[in-house]
């Protein structure tokens, strides 16, 4: 199975192939799977080198002429370093593209601090607008890219990341789907943490939901969700930093009486990298670790 970065590369290029309002803009990482997109299209595939603040500056320059640029490197990169170009170019200008990031929170561990971005999306919510998917499967990466890219002029951040689920699920963007029910609580999985959710809640009545759009935040589903419980208890594991969405969860429910708990990535910043497994039971998220966590806060 190849890479959310490969189907990334894959999927793009063919579709500068299929619509010239499409441009790439990248900052060196990535560019060695966009050579023969850059042959065929010099003027629409854009290296603008190890400079993350002129990568969004051209992407919003190239946005103002009507242009739908897709933008990749890092998160941390793509996202936190040029968040006042971000703000400005794209959120001021009133203009939109994609963003697609790698790396995520965890991906590369021994690259260290600097190649983690756990805060991306909840600093992206501090910004008006953008449309969040988090695709927990190459298959669905490439789904939510193909939609992303057709979008008229909206902002769309999709975060890959290399951990992944072993089976993709058929996803309508927007939109999330119900895996499993149940009567004992509601645990929603966002992109590549379904699978160690779905195997910490065998045997427990709670229902699944599977978000790989997390902004706009399906409040319908989990509403509906949440009334076929017993009770208005929501768990929300997220690959990224803890409680990003648990305001999202609240903001859903302000008429019923309900308890969030948010898992995710911790605020301590972590200096013990080992390899993404490693990572993820030093977080907490293992199967093992979330079935404690899910387990003791839906019994009490």
């Amino acid at each position: 199975m190849d890479t959310m970065r490969e189907r990334f590369a894959s999927t793009v290029s063919r579709l500068l192939d299929d619509d010239p309002r499409l441009a790439v803009v990248l900052a060196e990482i990535g560019m060695a799977n966009f050579t023969d997109a850059q042959r065929a299209h010099p003027d629409r595939v854009i290296n603008v080198g190890i400079r993350e603040q002129l990568l969004v500056g051209v992407g919003g320059g190239l946005a103002l002429t009507g242009m739908r640029p897709i933008l990749h490197t890092f998160a941390s990169f793509l996202v936190e370093r040029p968040f006042e170009q971000l703000k400005l170019d794209f959120g001021h200008q009133g203009t939109g593209g994609v963003l697609v990031s790698a790396a995520g929170s965890y991906d590369w561990p021994a690259g260290g601090f600097t190649h983690m971005s756990p805060g991306d999306i909840a600093l992206l919510d501090t910004l008006d607008g953008w449309t969040v998917h988090v695709p927990g499967h190459p298959d669905e990466a490439e789904a939510l890219l193909r939609h992303a890219a057709a979008a008229d002029d909206d902002p769309v951040y999709v975060r890959l990341s290399a951990h992944t689920n072993a089976a993709p699920r058929a996803l309508a963007p927007g939109r999330f789907l119900t895996v499993r029910e149940g009567r004992g609580g509601v645990v929603i999985a966002v992109g590549p943490m379904l699978d160690s959710v779905l195997t910490a809640v065998e045997g427990l009545d709670v229902t699944v939901l599977y978000a790989t759009t997390v902004r706009p935040f399906d409040e319908r589903a989990l509403r509906a969700a949440v009334h076929t419980n017993a009770r208005a208890d929501v768990v929300l594991v997220e690959p990224y930093l803890a409680g990003t969405s648990t305001a999202a969860v609240n903001d859903a429910l302000p008429d019923l009486p309900h308890r969030v708990l948010g898992l995710g990535i911790g605020r301590r910043e972590l200096r013990r990298y080992g390899g993404i497994e490693e990572h993820l039971a030093g977080q907490g998220l293992d199967p093992g670790s979330l079935r404690q966590r899910v387990s003791g806060f839906l019994g009490r």
